[in-house]
């Protein structure tokens, strides 16, 4: 299951932000975030390819979601403004930001070229 965070479990699971100015992965495996809104056409047709590609994934990597509309700040943090944004955040190295509803098939292949997880 897509887990939902919030600007608390962001920082406790992703980076905390507040108190680190250089990027520090808080994460023990490589995790997507998926910055969207509930009326978001893209947005909801990203939704059930991420269910599918964490079940197949499974305990590989982490697939989060941030509602842009609630939680405002982590939009801003990151200067989202359009959605889907898609975040690719590698164990070690910098996360890479993706703009646009992705297919299957490209999210496999970032899992494997900036994530360094395959099926």
């Amino acid at each position: 299951m897509v887990e939902h965070l919030t600007l608390a479990s962001f920082k406790e699971k992703v980076f905390d932000f507040e108190n680190n100015k250089d990027w520090k992965f808080e994460g023990n495996k490589p995790c997507l975030i998926d910055f969207y809104a509930d009326w978001c056409g893209p947005c909801k047709a990203v939704a059930p390819v991420l269910e599918e590609l964490k079940k197949e994934y499974g305990d590989k990597l982490e697939i989060y979601k941030i509602n842009t509309e609630e939680e405002k700040e982590l939009s801003s943090v990151f200067g989202i403004q359009s959605i889907p944004s898609l975040l690719f955040v590698p164990q070690d190295g910098q996360p890479q930001m993706a703009q646009g509803a992705l297919s299957k098939e490209s999210f496999k292949q970032a899992f494997k070229d900036v994530l360094g997880v395959s099926e």
